[in-house]
């Protein structure tokens, strides 16, 4: 029998799908936008080339930024409905920085979202040194209205490793950030990266530790892809890196969650990386894999998220 109370399947962790179908009662789909904005570590601001393991900006499975809102939504609507047939959306302003710009334009596009069909929710990805106190308030509105998540990509609490990807932006950067949210009510959700160059698995946990600590809404735990035409692909064909293990990344992830209180949502176990751009690891092309071996560690150890929350 299956120990943890946020699950109706054998998850041992409190799952994204689980959360949306007891909220909103059926099948919740993300579906990922692109309003074409850079970041300021890619645009000179603060620095040049991005982040050192991105290719061309995040949101590569997101929709064209020629295109609107609208249509980006109905034509993305469109190839998820050939798996699942019905349900419930939730936008999801993925690619680049999503509040990097003026309010007027933060509120221009979440509104022209919030008129789609079926829309439950919206989520917008950002960095947690790209929203101004007018884009806030543009937020606090819309979470007003509905079911808002502001995802900042954190990737690591440990200064030494964002300066060496080039992240352009502090710890403490972060934290005031979820400051100004949590004072808003507005739901954080952080995304961690396994597997950075000169983490050990200590310093991986220390990342989840630190995160145990704060009211998140939710988090996503990526494994680190090593891309082609970027830095750190550069990096990897010089032999300067060794991508973890399918092994270690399971250990990894499965340490991370007992720390995790249960209440708290994970969104993502694993990542997908471009098959056509992948250099490592190989085995990430096997998601399910990946999530099973989790699912299977959880099971034979008799364990699940929380069980090591030291709140």
């Amino acid at each position: 029998m299956n120990p943890f109370p946020y699950s109706d399947t054998n998850k041992r962790y409190h799952t994204q799908s689980y959360y949306l179908k007891k909220r909103f009662g059926c099948k919740v789909m993300k579906i990922s936008l692109n309003c074409g904005f850079t970041c300021p570590n890619i645009d000179g601001t603060k620095g040049y080339g991005g982040c050192t393991y991105c290719l061309e900006g995040s949101g590569e499975f997101a929709g064209s930024p020629v295109m609107t809102v609208t249509e980006q939504f109905e034509a993305v609507k469109r190839q998820m409905n050939k798996k699942w047939h019905e349900g419930l959306y939730i936008p999801y302003f993925q690619a680049g920085t999503n509040t990097y710009c003026s309010a007027e334009k933060v509120r221009s596009m979440t509104e022209e979202a919030l008129w789609l069909e079926n829309i439950v929710g919206i989520a917008i990805s950002t960095r947690p040194d790209c929203i101004s106190d007018s884009v806030l308030d543009v937020l606090d509105e819309l979470n007003k209205r509905t079911y808002l998540t502001v995802e900042l990509g954190l990737q690591t609490v440990h200064d030494k490793t964002a300066a060496m990807i080039n992240r352009c932006h502090t710890y403490a950067d972060f934290l005031r950030c979820c400051d100004r949210l949590f004072a808003r009510n507005i739901n954080v959700c952080v995304h961690l990266i396994n597997g950075l160059p000169g983490e050990s698995f200590e310093m991986m946990l220390k990342s989840a530790e630190e995160m145990a600590k704060l009211p998140l809404h939710s988090i996503k735990l990526h494994l680190l892809h090593i891309l082609r035409g970027t830095a750190m692909g550069e990096q990897y064909l010089r032999g300067e890196i060794t991508p973890l293990t399918l092994e270690e990344y399971v250990h990894i992830v499965c340490e991370q969650i007992k720390l995790f209180p249960p209440e708290l949502i994970i969104q993502r176990v694993t990542g997908d990386g471009g098959r056509d751009v992948l250099l490592a690891p190989d085995w990430s092309l096997k998601k399910f894999t990946v999530m099973n071996e989790i699912d299977k560690t959880f099971a034979r150890e008799d364990s699940y998220q929380g069980i090591n929350c030291k709140k």
